[in-house]
């Protein structure tokens, strides 16, 4: 947390917000959130135009006007939000921005700051420069990855299909939240062995995974605790949840109760009824 579709929220508010801006200066009060170490951040953005931000899995991608780049991953309380100059702070605030005043039509223009806050600091900025890909060791988007792509990358694994999705070498972009509630909808038992998977329930698992984060997207994404926008809103995902994070409560199908196991180190929910079958 955040997934795709909070990270996808967070892009479709930053970009109207950044693309077009100069990063007129960057205050860092955590070198540890830079990778690598020998970066200079603040050096390296300083005067820089931001020409575009997009999404690689969870990632935000940042593209400068000398050709370099950055992402920021989120981890699980990260926030990346625009924010008045002259407003507090709020505490875990790690990168600070400040804004030029060239913006796209409809921005302020002037007296902003991006930042960057991080409570438990598992997220961070990683500095790729010119050359160094994005997305290396990271897999498919589920949002355009086809059916028999997803049997390909799920036959080569003999661990339970919820742990072989959450691995971003196999699908980039989803975690704990919208696998449980994909496997829910495509009436998969979380536990059964990823290549063992027939090829009708393939289709039905990559069907669930494009409905989910399509309707999660459309409700801004889920906010169960830290997750905001850039402009600080929260999503509304989490009251349409079917089984994430709904342990004891009744199935929204079938009335059972939600189950709750842990696996992988995850907290994983599931129907016992709408998704047995071992």
């Amino acid at each position: 947390m955040p997934e795709l579709p909070e990270v996808e929220t967070v892009v479709a508010t930053l970009r109207p917000r950044l693309v077009g801006r100069t990063l007129v200066v960057a205050g860092l009060s955590r070198d540890d959130i830079v990778t690598p170490s020998t970066a200079d951040l603040p050096a390296l953005l300083a005067g820089r135009r931001v020409v575009d931000v997009s999404r690689r899995g969870k990632r935000i991608v940042f593209a400068l006007d000398d050709g370099c780049r950055f992402y920021v991953h989120l981890g699980m309380t990260g926030q990346l939000t625009v924010a008045a100059a002259d407003a507090a702070a709020p505490p875990h605030t790690h990168l600070e921005i400040k804004l030029g005043p060239a913006v796209p039509a409809g921005g302020s223009g002037r007296g902003e700051v991006l930042r960057f806050r991080d409570p438990r600091r598992f997220g961070g900025v990683w500095w790729l420069g010119p050359d160094e890909p994005a997305d290396r060791g990271m897999g498919p988007e589920p949002l355009t990855l086809r059916p028999a792509a997803l049997a390909l990358r799920l036959a080569g694994t003999a661990r339970a299909v919820k742990v072989a999705l959450l691995d971003q070498a196999v699908v980039a972009g989803l975690g704990n939240i919208y696998v449980d509630e994909s496997l829910f909808l495509a009436r998969i038992h979380p536990l059964r062995p990823a290549r063992g998977l027939t090829a009708p329930e393939v289709g039905r698992l990559s069907r669930a995974i494009k409905l989910t984060l399509r309707r999660a997207i459309r409700h801004r994404g889920s906010t169960l605790r830290d997750y905001r926008d850039a402009d600080g809103n929260a999503g509304g995902f989490q009251s349409l949840h079917r089984v994430y994070d709904r342990a004891g409560e009744p199935c929204r199908a079938c009335r059972t109760a939600v189950a709750r196991i842990v696996l992988g180190g995850r907290s994983t929910h599931f129907c016992p009824k709408c998704q047995e079958g071992l």
